[in-house]
């Protein structure tokens, strides 16, 4: 079962009912942006960049809205030896992921995530999940996800508060580099965990890797976007994600998106009344 919602888990992306804060609790994308412009700079250099850095900002921030998208995917995983698997991806912005996964045309799973928890069932081991978003940190090395973060990260969006007050921009040959400069501090009920954060983005400000290494273990989660495609309305997506875990546990996982659509679509999930529940402990 684990292996199959490894997997619908990074589809849907890789992969609370508990409160999660990041950095500053209240800060949304927009607050974020105008943090920037709120700071006091001693230096004549930083108030001539200003209006680059707040360029910076809102690009990777502000992105055309739409309210549903509906991706097919190919999956390939290290751990998991019936792969590639054929995967449709469907998004509710703010709302919902339903992800179904097959392998030769044969249903093998089903996911249903919404920001109050995960619904998955393996159609293979006809075993089934109705959890919080704890069981996909405790897969992941991490106590970072939640719904909003999930949905970023299979998008292809910055999916953690960043500014000039914890993070320095470097300008390179492949765009520019964000590094953190004060550990990312991500606080859940019961568990307090810090990360260096590292992320490039290209010239035009497409996402193209992202690294969160916890400062006191040797966990990491690393991901990389390639093959970026804009669609209609100026709308940016990847077509290619790769996500590396390490540390206590490791893995690699593969997605290829092959299309993208902007209709909507029905999500059915039901689980049939002969299938077991996995307790989550």
């Amino acid at each position: 079962m684990k292996r199959w919602i490894a997997l619908l888990l990074v589809a849907t992306v890789i992969l609370s009912c508990k409160t999660r804060k990041i950095a500053d609790p209240n800060s949304s994308e927009n607050d974020s942006i105008k943090s920037v412009g709120s700071e006091k700079y001693t230096s004549s250099e930083k108030d001539k960049n200003i209006s680059d850095r707040l360029a910076f900002y809102e690009n990777i921030y502000i992105h055309p809205k739409f309210e549903y998208v509906k991706i097919n995917s190919k999956i390939t995983s290290d751990n998991i030896g019936v792969s590639p698997l054929d995967a449709t991806i469907y998004i509710e912005t703010d709302k919902k992921i339903w992800a179904n996964i097959t392998f030769l045309i044969i249903p093998a799973a089903r996911a249903l995530i919404t920001p109050e928890g995960l619904k998955a069932m393996d159609r293979y081991n006809k075993n089934y999940i109705d959890s919080d978003f704890e069981y996909l940190n405790n897969l992941l090395n991490t106590n970072l996800i939640d719904y909003k973060s999930l949905e970023k990260i299979l998008l292809g969006r910055t999916f953690l508060s960043v500014s000039d007050r914890n993070s320095k921009i470097i300008k390179n040959k492949e765009g520019y580099q964000l590094a953190s400069i004060v550990n990312q501090k991500i606080v859940t009920n019961d568990q307090v965990r810090e990360y260096k954060v590292n992320m490039q983005y290209s010239n035009d400000y497409n996402l193209i890797f992202v690294k969160l290494q916890d400062v006191k273990s040797n966990d990491a989660i690393e991901i990389e976007y390639d093959n970026w495609v804009t669609l209609e309305s100026k709308i940016k997506l990847p077509n290619y994600v790769k996500i590396i875990i390490k540390g206590s546990k490791n893995s690699q996982i593969v997605v290829e998106n092959t299309k993208f659509g902007f209709t909507k679509m029905e999500t059915p999930y039901s689980v049939p009344a002969n299938y077991n529940k996995i307790e989550i402990k």
